[in-house]
């Protein structure tokens, strides 16, 4: 079977399924496994070279709407009658059923179902860690620094931050994904600052210039140094890759409640 992912989650997803060796053309910013490195790259997510695509002949091709922007390359699929499912996760839940609608896809279903299992069951253990915790410390998670975008209640790091101790600082803003401002970040004040720049290399992110912004000596995540930089891959994309993020994140929080999950 040939296989096309045309997102990074997509990709990882398919690669936790161990279908890796099936995929023969990738978008250009899926870089997770070291594997896809070698393969034919089809463009951006959102401007995805169609003709190339169809040259590679796929039997299937997992699009998703997780990406915003992406209802595009969805259309140009239908026009060309290439064979495709479209993916939208939001949520754990909604990873862990995409993984069963890619096994059955590609005729591995009851190996996915263990899969799925296992990333439930690796779920419900931090869960179920993080109801030890009595004062959980906010989160601000900054997707981008100037216009400011964060994630909102609608949103996989809402969850993950309930999954290892502590809240995400804009839990209350009915969104996925909320447009604000320094000054706000600052009355907020939140325990932790996380930089995860979305399509940013890590190395490629100072963290000492949250420090210089207005007001922001005040606040007590600076004050304390509690400002992690954070790997884009594993917060800021629908995939099981959340889970490596979220037990690293929670070592970091709570490092004696976790320490049994971090060792595995």
């Amino acid at each position: 079977m040939r296989i096309v992912s045309i997102c990074p989650s997509n990709t990882e997803i398919i690669d936790y399924l161990g279908l890796t060796p099936l995929l023969v053309g990738v978008d250009d910013y899926s870089d997770y496994p070291e594997e896809v490195q070698s393969l034919p790259r089809l463009g951006p997510d959102l401007s995805i070279n169609m003709d190339k695509l169809e040259s590679l002949e796929p039997d299937l091709v997992f699009s998703s709407l997780s990406v915003p922007g992406m209802e595009k390359n969805i259309e140009n699929l239908d026009k060309r009658n290439i064979p495709h499912i479209t993916l939208n996760p939001q949520s754990f839940s909604d990873i862990a059923d995409d993984l069963l609608t890619v096994g059955k896809a590609c005729g591995i279903e009851e190996h996915a179902m263990n899969r799925q299992s296992e990333f439930l069951q690796i779920v419900t253990r931090l869960k179920t860690i993080s109801s030890g915790v009595h004062h959980p410390p906010s989160l601000y998670w900054e997707w981008w620094p100037k216009p400011v975008f964060t994630p909102g209640k609608i949103n996989w790091l809402t969850e993950l931050s309930e999954m290892i101790g502590a809240r995400n600082l804009y839990e209350d803003v009915d969104l996925a994904s909320v447009q604000t401002d320094w000054e706000d970040v600052q009355k907020r004040d939140p325990d932790y600052i996380c930089l995860a720049w979305v399509g940013v290399q890590q190395k490629r992110v100072n963290p000492d210039i949250v420090k210089k912004r207005p007001g922001w000596n005040h606040m007590r995540a600076v004050q304390q140094d509690r400002i992690f930089v954070l790997e884009e891959a594993l917060y800021c994309r629908p995939s099981p890759l959340l889970l490596k993020g979220a037990v690293k994140l929670a070592g970091m929080l709570h490092p004696e409640l976790y320490k049994e999950v971090q060792s595995r």
